[in-house]
């Protein structure tokens, strides 16, 4: 998977807010009620900026269902490309010092074979075998899970954002999570006009460790 560039990263945020001066206000209107907006866009142009390697997934689309996100794309599994589609929702969330925790549902899920038809996966589909109301117990036919998927049952998928070695392994992330996780976390994920907004809430309590662990330099 490509690394992105900061720089150009910045400069495609530049253009989009020339081309968007609204957003600058939405901004301002969502600091006051301690919410963060991002545009969908911005998750749309990482998806294809990122997107990359033999098992990435491919033609990925991603639409707001609020208050859930509904995504589309292309995958291999058990040497069958598979389109899939299908509706998230954030319903549990957990951000400390140590974890960043998400708990996701998957509802709507949707499977059609784009290859061979007669492959040992595509019979499984076809023939209802496979219960896609249960998404999460299709990870027993995953070769091999994803770093961050700590757990998958039934419709349920929790994830922990930390177990990626380039999330995780970053000694800027693991200072900023000391000194915010204190005093600010995260209540909901929700979209909503073409955004994925995140819902903070503030804890006054942790002010103190937060100073202390900003003091440490950790």
């Amino acid at each position: 998977m490509p690394k992105p560039n900061p720089k150009v990263l910045l400069r495609h945020a530049g253009d989009y807010l020339k081309a968007h001066p609204e957003e600058i206000g939405r901004a301002l209107r969502g600091a006051l009620g301690l919410r963060l907006g991002v545009p969908i866009d911005a998750l749309r142009y990482l998806a294809r900026e990122l997107a990359g390697g033999k098992r990435a997934p491919k033609d990925i689309v991603i639409e707001a269902a609020p208050p859930g996100l509904r995504l589309a794309l292309t995958i291999k599994a058990m040497g069958t490309p598979i389109r899939a589609s299908f509706t998230v929702y954030a319903e549990e969330l957990d951000v400390r010092a140590d974890a960043i925790q998400v708990g996701l549902r998957v509802e709507g899920l949707t499977l059609n074979v784009l290859g061979d038809e007669s492959s040992p996966l595509a019979g499984l589909i076809s023939s209802g075998a496979i219960d896609l109301t249960k998404p999460g117990n299709l990870v027993s036919f995953m070769p091999k899970r994803p770093a961050a998927l700590v757990d998958a049952k039934d419709d349920r998928f929790t994830l922990d954002l930390l177990k990626i070695p380039a999330v995780g392994g970053n000694p800027a992330v693991a200072r900023a999570l000391r000194i915010c996780a204190p005093v600010l976390g995260v209540r909901a994920l929700k979209t909503k006009d073409d955004h994925l907004d995140v819902h903070l809430k503030a804890t006054p309590s942790g002010i103190g460790a937060a100073i202390a662990a900003a003091r440490a330099g950790v």
